[in-house]
């Protein structure tokens, strides 16, 4: 994406499709034309900042998310494996926590 426009109509389409609505339901819901969504999430149309603020509460967002601009994928994948090295590392020290247990029970029995 490289406009604001871009930015927006990816942003709105996405949140509509997160919402489970079809461009039908959402413009009525927002009591504007099925036809202006469609202009609006193809950059053919730009709201103005009263139909911004319309869209928005009409899919229960913040205005200023249509325009965040999404993560880079070199980003999100390090994001990921950030998780991912956190949640192995929490489940090793799990298990070595458990078996250590394990361990310290049974030698308290022998």
């Amino acid at each position: 994406m490289t406009n604001i426009r871009e930015i927006l109509a990816a942003n709105l389409k996405e949140n509509r499709r997160r919402f489970g609505l079809t461009q039908e339901q959402f413009a009525e819901k927002a009591d504007v034309s099925t036809h202006y969504i469609a202009m609006v999430e193809t950059c053919k149309a730009f709201p103005t900042a009263d139909m911004l603020e319309r869209l928005a509460a009409t899919i229960g967002i913040e205005t200023h998310q249509l325009f965040s601009i999404p993560e880079e994928p070199n980003e999100l994948f390090e994001r990921l494996l950030q998780q991912g090295i956190a949640s192995i590392e929490e489940a090793v020290v799990k298990t070595i926590q458990e078996t250590f247990a394990e361990d310290c029970k049974s030698k308290g029995k022998a």
